[in-house]
């Protein structure tokens, strides 16, 4: 028996070929972060006023491609308000894991060369 997740759709995803989620979450990866960069750059040089909704911004459009590629594994349906949550999630999680994670790591290096 397969393993299933709900979608945003409320259809039930099927896990049974889980290789497309790795694909969406490695496309998505690499999309961010060039898209991020590219789009700092475009908006310092026209538009310094934008600098701030560069990460949201950038998210939407890795999402949107990921989206958009058959087989990745990955879909956002309707109601049009979750194409609006979806990035605002990622992009909170994505902020929060930048803050805190290399805090955990960091602590846990201290740790371990205290104990050496």
């Amino acid at each position: 028996m397969p393993c299933t997740i709900p979608c945003s759709s409320g259809a039930a995803g099927d896990w049974s070929n889980w290789w497309g989620f790795g694909i969406a979450v490695v496309i998505f990866a690499v999309l961010q972060s060039v898209l991020t960069p590219w789009a700092a750059k475009v908006a310092r040089r026209n538009a310094p006023a934008l600098l701030g909704g560069i990460g949201i911004v950038s998210t939407f459009i890795a999402l949107l491609v990921v989206v958009l590629i058959p087989g990745a594994g990955l879909s956002i349906g309707a109601p049009w308000w979750t194409w609006v949550v979806a990035p605002m999630i990622v992009w909170v999680v994505t902020a929060l894991a930048t803050v805190f994670l290399p805090a955990l790591f960091i602590k846990k290096k201290v740790g371990e060369r205290r104990e050496a």
